[in-house]
């Protein structure tokens, strides 16, 4: 009987990391793919081989807070353990059906906060600090972006801007039967420089994903001691590389999707800052969303942009006139619709933008936006729910 249960435990597990490498591949080489740069075999080798650095380095720390201080270790027998990773699978599953990116880390923190307080072990101050955390991150990621967009982004962008080569950067020729990369002979410095950026950062998006999401398909069993932390690593990054090598080559196609369509500078940055703040969270043993982060780093970014329309000092005299004195015209106005436009090379000023050049069509859809953040909400609290109920009143 424990022998099958821990076959299923580890099948449970293999989906979990499968369906996290379908998704996060999309997410961490979407623009590295889409800008040509990487094919999608070489985007999946890539994403395999850094979650397997991160998942063996900084992942660990999330495995232990996930597998040993939310709850004791003790209560993970087997059987907990499967119902935990249940949990885990069913919020992918719904996530997939409602086509939102749900938060594994955080539905997998409510099953186990579920289960320690069926069973009175709940660790109050470690899920005090993790809550605090899940608050606080969103907040950073969206101010951070909105002083990149605010003050740097435009000339970022007058500087990013490249003329798209007609061949590709980077070609392949062979010693032998070995192949090695050669630079093509038409590429600039600048477009050799802006290339190597983009795969160092998806690069630096898949350590991320390892260090935070590794836990959350075997934590668990690791604390169950079913099997041991180098165990556990294996298994999920072998699990994620099968669904980079599989299904994600669909997520590479659809990265740009119904939340909002980012140019590849702004994609670059929304990956740069929330893959730091969930490495950090991650150091320091906080299971926490990367798409969550990468979400409000999207909102923050494009806010911050549309701001250069006004100097804070006339806001704030807009903001002390009357509702009449601004009919009129007498008040500067914010237009909220500015991540996707192009400057010209010369920067204007903040205050001088024309408020038109910065309305882009769709910064993010409303709606669609509130059903990702309901949805975050929603799955988490099922998950706790659920998992009380189960191990409160079932006999396991």
């Amino acid at each position: 009987m424990v022998d099958v249960l821990l076959l299923v435990g580890l099948a449970v597990a293999v989906f979990v990391g499968f369906n996290i490498g379908g998704s996060s591949t999309g997410v961490a080489f979407g623009p590295a793919v889409g800008s040509r740069t990487v094919s999608k075999l070489g985007a999946a080798t890539l994403m395999s081989t850094f979650f397997l650095l991160g998942g063996w380095t900084v992942g660990r720390n999330v495995i232990k807070t996930m597998g040993g201080d939310i709850v004791p270790g003790d209560q993970f027998t087997l059987v907990t353990s499967v119902g935990v990773l249940f949990f885990v699978g069913g919020a992918l599953l719904i996530s997939n059906l409602f086509g939102v990116p749900a938060s594994t880390s955080m539905t997998a923190v409510g099953a186990i906060a579920g289960l320690g307080v069926a069973t009175d072990t709940l660790n109050e101050t470690v899920m005090f600090e993790i809550v605090s955390w899940w608050l606080l991150a969103p907040v950073m990621a969206f101010w951070i972006c909105a002083v990149i967009g605010r003050y740097l982004y435009p000339y970022l962008d007058a500087w990013f801007k490249l003329k798209q080569s007609d061949e590709p950067i980077l070609k392949f020729s062979r010693v032998g039967s070995l192949p090695y990369p050669t630079v093509s002979s038409n590429a600039t410095r600048k477009q050799v420089f802006v290339n190597v950026l983009v795969v160092a950062i998806g690069c630096y998006m898949a350590f991320s994903a390892g260090a935070s999401n590794v836990a959350n398909a075997v934590a668990p069993l690791v604390g169950a001691n079913a099997i041991n932390e180098g165990q556990g690593v294996l298994i999920a990054a072998g699990a994620l590389a099968l669904g980079a090598f599989t299904i994600a080559r669909r997520t590479l196609d659809t990265v740009g999707n119904d939340l909002t369509d980012l140019p590849l500078l702004a994609a670059l940055i929304v990956e740069v800052v929330s893959a730091s703040l969930i490495t950090f969270l991650s150091q320091i043993g906080i299971p926490a969303s990367l798409a969550v982060s990468a979400t409000m780093c999207i909102v923050g970014l494009g806010w911050g942009r549309a701001t250069r329309t006004v100097k804070i000092s006339d806001a704030a005299a807009s903001a002390v006139k009357g509702p009449e004195q601004r009919e009129k015209g007498e008040g500067a106005e914010v237009t909220v619709n500015a991540i996707t436009a192009e400057p010209d090379d010369e920067v204007a000023k903040i205050g001088e933008e024309d408020p038109d050049e910065l309305s882009a069509s769709d910064l993010f859809d409303p709606s669609t936006t509130a059903r990702v953040v309901g949805l975050w909400i929603l799955t988490p609290s099922i998950s706790a729910v659920t998992s009380f109920l189960l191990f409160e009143y079932v006999p396991l």
